[in-house]
């Protein structure tokens, strides 16, 4: 019998909300967090927009011997870490050290920190880590830093596969928890918003030059332009459904089905991956399309790729078939931290029977979708497909769906 693998924990920082209380009050609500780049002065650059976590003081909250070691995306990974392992009701040293490994997806992260050593160089000339070193380098220490901080010896690793990603570290942490590790830390924080990140991202020529925050990143709309980037994501706690019983613990829910294809190169002439991606989760799943409650969308507010994943929708579950939603309309796209965002934001749609809204999208009727826009809509949401997809054909779907065990505590 196949091991079912839950989430019993969240730790979330996000440009509209600072842990998981204050994101889901504001997503549910339709609270925008996107707005002038602050992070330095982007004036000078076509594209000015971005989401920003807000509050987050790392100095409060992390020990000070931590700081100078680390940049902004790692203070944050670990801070939303220690949050969901508080939210799962695990101290680390409860569990064998070896039972507990750490899975996350890193994107866009290592400019900050690679920028910082940079800066070294040329005021200083001192021998730091060439730029290509610090890429490699921080690439790792997300899940190398909290696996540090928290005692955790078990299976260790990242995935790179740009926003993607996300959900691939959860898959990745699925596999391990099969195979017999009892909890993984999982999940995906990115953060690229400085100079260096900047001028990396404008290079895509992708992003939205919008200045107006609630006209910049509107997917499904016809005046979509390109997105808006963001910071921040979610840490999940991943365990067996049996040692989550075993220890008492809520459950929010199930990972409960993965699919991940790659396009073929452009001019092949062949069709784009994600509707096998959403075929393969489904199907991992034991669900069909008529099961699925909410698609979260992967929302690339570029018409070429929006209309991509449209028409995947609207192969698999029929035009206006199943509500779709794209809260990441309130965050901007946070790269590796987007996907295990929606999934947490998915897993708290189940749990209250509401499902957030894509804010400030004037719907274009000729992609075929039930966008849920403006307000909230309320529904019984048991089975959610959560969508990504990664620069350069990556393809990944998730299913999450209410836990029906008596672990739901």
């Amino acid at each position: 019998m196949t091991t079912s693998v839950v989430v019993t924990g969240l730790g979330i920082a996000a440009p509209n909300g600072l842990g998981t209380q204050d994101y889901w009050a504001a997503t549910r609500t339709g609270k925008n967090g996107i707005g002038r780049l602050t992070h330095f002065d982007a004036s000078g650059y076509p594209s000015t927009l971005a989401g920003e976590v807000p509050g987050f003081a790392a100095e409060e909250l992390l020990p000070s011997r931590l700081l100078p070691q680390t940049d902004r995306m790692t203070r944050i990974a670990l801070v939303a870490a220690d949050w969901a392992l508080a939210d799962a009701g695990l101290e680390p040293g409860e569990l064998p050290e070896y039972d507990m490994g750490v899975v996350t997806a890193s994107s866009s992260g290592g400019f900050e920190f690679g920028q910082n050593e940079l800066q070294k160089l040329w005021s200083q000339g001192s021998q730091y880590v060439s730029a290509y070193q610090s890429f490699a380098w921080f690439y790792a220490v997300n899940s190398g830093q909290i696996s540090i901080r928290s005692g955790l010896k078990g299976p260790s690793g990242v995935v790179v596969s740009d926003e993607a990603g996300g959900l691939d570290a959860l898959a990745q942490g699925r596999r391990l928890i099969r195979k017999g590790t009892r909890m993984i830390v999982s999940g995906g924080i990115d953060a690229s918003l400085c100079p260096w990140g900047w001028v990396a991202q404008l290079s895509t020529g992708l992003m939205s030059e919008s200045e107006e925050p609630t006209r910049a990143f509107l997917p499904f709309d016809a005046e979509a332009s390109g997105y808006v980037p963001g910071e921040g994501g979610a840490i999940l706690i991943m365990e067996s459904a049996d040692s989550a019983h075993e220890r008492g613990a809520h459950v929010y829910g199930e990972i409960a089905g993965y699919g991940a294809t790659f396009d073929a190169a452009p001019g092949s002439g062949r069709e784009p991956g994600l509707r096998k991606a959403v075929e393969l989760a489904l199907g991992d799943a034991g669900v069909g399309p008529q099961d699925i409650d909410v698609v979260f969308a992967d929302a690339a507010g570029v018409p070429d790729l929006d209309r991509i994943e449209a028409q995947a929708l609207v192969d698999v579950f029929g035009e206006r078939g199943v509500p779709v939603t794209a809260p990441k309309t309130m965050t901007g796209r946070l790269y590796s931290g987007a996907a295990p965002l929606d999934v947490a934001t998915a897993l708290l749609a189940i749990g209250e029977g509401l499902i957030p809204p894509t804010v400030h999208v004037d719907p274009d009727r000729s992609y075929g979708l039930d966008l849920v826009v403006d307000r909230p809509r309320t529904a019984e949401v048991r089975t959610a497909l959560v969508l990504a997809r990664g620069h350069g054909g990556f393809n990944s779907a998730v299913v999450v769906r209410a836990p029906d065990s008596p672990v739901a505590g």
